[in-house]
């Protein structure tokens, strides 16, 4: 990341402005203290002028068919995240979509992105942030929400967490997102269980 970085000319306050993550966040990055998630590794590598593939390049999907002991799985290096790779990649295709195998204790970065999320709970428990709102989620729930709300997700069980992800994000270097950031305020979480 730092050499694509400096290949620009770009400083690191460049780069935050450009791609929606803060400065401090992109310096442990670029120190290997930090280790994206795909979503923010994607608004870098598009400020970078590059693809994700060249932090990562995951597995692609020969068809739309995947099998569930053939899938294609792959990782973040540094990251304890396993994706499962269900979407075919093809020219005009909008949605992305991983199953994520999360481990106990994981706590993602927040994110800011154009676009939308939709996340569904296949094993295990997720507390997941949108905007003020911390959600509960256990086997069964799922969750829409649009990408321009803060979020942020983590496991804080003891067990292995699975979720069905599926996305349309799009990063634009206009700086919106960098406003996104910037106009959100510090806020008292409030706790909201999806279940009874």
């Amino acid at each position: 990341m730092r050499a694509q970085r400096h290949r620009l000319s770009m400083t690191l306050q460049q780069l935050s402005a450009m791609s929606g993550v803060s400065v401090g966040y992109l310096s442990q990055v670029e120190r290997g203290n930090a280790t994206p998630t795909l979503g923010t590794l994607t608004q870098i590598a598009q400020a970078l002028e590059v693809d994700a593939g060249y932090f990562v390049r995951p597995p692609r999907a020969v068809d739309s068919l995947t099998r569930s002991a053939a899938r294609p799985k792959f990782a973040v290096s540094g990251s304890s995240i396993e994706y499962e790779q269900i979407g075919a990649e093809r020219a005009g295709h909008e949605l992305t979509s991983f199953v994520m195998n999360v481990p106990p204790g994981y706590e993602s970065e927040v994110v800011t992105h154009i676009g939308e999320e939709i996340i569904y709970i296949l094993e295990g428990e997720i507390s997941q942030m949108v905007g003020e709102r911390e959600y509960l989620m256990g086997v069964g729930d799922s969750l829409h929400y649009l990408g321009s709300t803060p979020h942020c997700w983590s496991n804080k069980t003891s067990r292995l967490a699975r979720i069905l992800w599926v996305g349309r994000m799009q990063y634009d270097k206009s700086g919106e997102i960098g406003q996104l950031e910037a106009t959100q305020h510090e806020t008292t979480r409030e706790m909201l269980p999806l279940r009874p």
